[in-house]
């Protein structure tokens, strides 16, 4: 009989605690997402024009999206260092900014406010960091899903936290940034000791489909009310305690989850030794070396035979028939019996440093295809307002609201689906990246045409094909250069989103825009170099040029449409180069 307490330790040691409290924080790592809503009183209190208002949107960026610090500092320090870390920056970056904006700390430079909008933005990857680590090296043969829902959570976190500021009711809107800076800091410091890795089977359990279709279902569930309570706080003038209890329904359905790693641990039978992996789990190993030639023996005789003869052993004689048969095939390599195969670096599947992967064509593919695909998608997310009013449209902040809930279940989507394509089929994953990528490319041709409708179709179609990003590749690189540099690993493909962001909105769509404003502006088609004057009037002014109709951003979308294509090409290649590898990763266990 299993006391009390040793199912306590069970449940604190429990891998679902673990991932349930990686999902909560993840869900208070949207902070980049509120960004719209926190920038207008920032403009207001520190007489910031439009421009110095899109430098510190720029710094918010790149505090979002850099993390290589977080990558290097979670592989030395453990998890809970890395999220204390990140705490801290999210409180000094955003709190310091709350003082400068209320008046109570002296006003600074514009550079300086950029830094604090990055430091505190940046925490953010510290918090993703450590949520996606823990998550794949828990569950290594489920990093579809996990990855999927934990990226979900950072996605849905803007609505989060709006609905949290809603239950405040506070006149001063310069409290949503005090809300910003402690909020957060507070969730990730009572949870930080809680996201590790953690002992015990880390192998596909029966428990695991039905926990990941609960899971599922809440994700459902919670997209579904967010909407919904958007939806009629914007219809209706609501009561303050209505308010309240909507956000109360929020944070239940938040909390539902622990019911997992409770019944697991408490409602059913112990996990017995056998049910432990039999050998060391990869991300244990030394990581290979690129700067020498090793040696490796080929132990696939130990595993078939493992197969067909070990596993209906007891758990002590498996171990000792598996290092016997381990002795017998060293020695038959020292003899000259079985092929010794000399490489240098690891292979694809086994653990890469960063500079390996750098040197890999595999790796760029990735980059790159994130870079045209995300940063097409980043590019509609970032001027989803501006588009919505050049099409007519006078909600434009229902349009952002439906954006971020399709981007929430393109990440829990593209999780599932591809987490089905490499267990049922073991072929590469990136394959539905592809597919995401070819219905944003639809997505972008659709609001090019300003037909009927397509506004809402559009953004159905490219929140979705954006959000399928941010959980295929994490797990696509994790199958493929390992987990053992999986931080920093990650944070660099990350840099991918920022730079198509600034190179398809921050030049392609913005001039694009501006050059069909100033022709309205003056009623006629204008040379360039006329063009080109009126232009530098209206900036030296600093005056917001505005644009109307469908041409304003009508060659933006082809271009991303064109974008999108490539994406989808290279996302084939690297499926082309790949698919060998997933069925030996898979394969097998089919």
């Amino acid at each position: 009989m299993v006391s009390f307490q040793e199912k306590l330790v069970s449940f604190f040691n429990n891998r679902w605690l673990v991932f349930v409290a990686a999902m909560w924080i993840q869900s208070c790592a949207g902070i980049g997402y509120l960004f719209g809503s926190i920038s207008p009183v920032i403009k207001s209190s520190l007489n910031y024009n439009q421009r110095q208002l899109a430098r510190l949107g720029v710094a918010k960026d790149l505090g979002d999206s850099v993390g290589f610090l977080a990558g290097s500092l979670c592989e030395i320090l453990p998890l809970w260092g890395g999220l204390l870390v990140g705490a801290i920056q999210n409180f000094v970056g955003y709190g310091w900014v709350w003082l400068v904006v209320t008046g109570r700390a002296p006003p600074l430079p514009l550079w300086v406010m950029c830094v604090l909008i990055f430091i505190g933005t940046n925490g953010e990857t510290y918090f993703n960091t450590a949520a996606l680590v823990s998550g794949v090296q828990n569950f290594p043969k489920s990093r579809g899903p996990v990855v999927g829902i934990l990226k979900g959570f950072a996605g849905l976190g803007g609505a989060i936290l709006t609905q949290t500021y809603a239950v405040m009711h506070s006149p001063d809107n310069a409290s949503l940034i005090f809300m910003v800076a402690v909020g957060p800091s507070m969730v990730v410091i009572a949870l930080m000791f809680l996201i590790r890795p953690v002992k015990g089977h880390r192998q596909i359990r029966p428990s695991d489909g039905l926990s990941f279709s609960f899971i599922y279902s809440i994700c459902l569930l919670l997209a579904a009310y967010l909407m919904g309570v958007m939806v009629v706080e914007d219809l209706v003038e609501l009561n303050q305690n209505i308010v309240i209890l909507f956000t109360g329904i929020l944070f239940v359905l938040l909390i539902i989850p622990i019911v997992i790693p409770v019944i697991l641990s408490f409602f059913q039978e112990p996990i017995t030794q056998a049910d432990e992996p039999l050998l060391q789990d990869s991300q244990n190993a030394e990581p290979s070396k690129s700067g020498y030639e090793s040696q490796e023996i080929i132990f696939s005789e130990v595993e078939e035979e493992r197969a067909k003869e070990v596993d209906s052993l007891s758990v002590s004689e498996r171990r000792k028939k598996i290092q016997q048969l381990q002795t017998r095939i060293t020695q038959a390599a020292a003899e000259g019996a079985v092929r010794v195969k000399r490489r240098r670096g690891p292979h694809r599947g086994e653990d890469f440093t960063l500079t390996q992967a750098l040197i890999k064509a595999d790796f760029w593919l990735i980059f790159f295809s994130l870079l045209l695909g995300s940063g097409s998608g980043l590019t509609v997310i970032d001027n989803l307002g501006q588009i919505s009013q050049s099409l007519g449209y006078e909600n434009t902040h229902v349009f952002v609201s439906m954006i971020s809930i399709w981007n929430f279940l393109g990440r829990v989507g593209g999780g599932y689906f591809s987490e089905i394509v490499v267990r049922d089929y073991a072929y590469p994953r990136f394959v539905t990246m592809a597919i995401a990528q070819a219905i944003m490319a639809v997505g972008h041709f659709l609001f090019a045409m300003d037909w009927p409708g397509t506004m809402y179709v559009g953004t159905l179609m490219v929140g979705l094909g954006y959000g399928a990003h941010w959980a295929i590749v994490p797990a696509t690189a994790s199958e493929l250069f390992g987990l053992k540099k999986f931080g920093a690993l990650y944070n660099f493909l990350t840099l991918a989103n920022p730079a198509g962001s600034l190179v398809f909105s921050g030049v392609i769509a913005s001039s694009i825009y501006d050059r069909e404003a100033a022709k309205q502006a003056q009623g006629i088609h204008l040379n360039s170099q006329t063009l080109g004057s009126i232009m530098s009037n209206a900036l030296s002014a600093e005056e917001a040029l505005k644009c109307d109709g469908a041409i304003c951003f009508f060659l933006t979308f082809l271009i991303l449409s064109g974008l999108c294509i490539i994406a989808a090409m290279l996302s084939m290649i690297l499926v082309y180069r790949t698919k060998v590898v997933y069925a030996n990763l898979y394969g097998k266990s089919r």
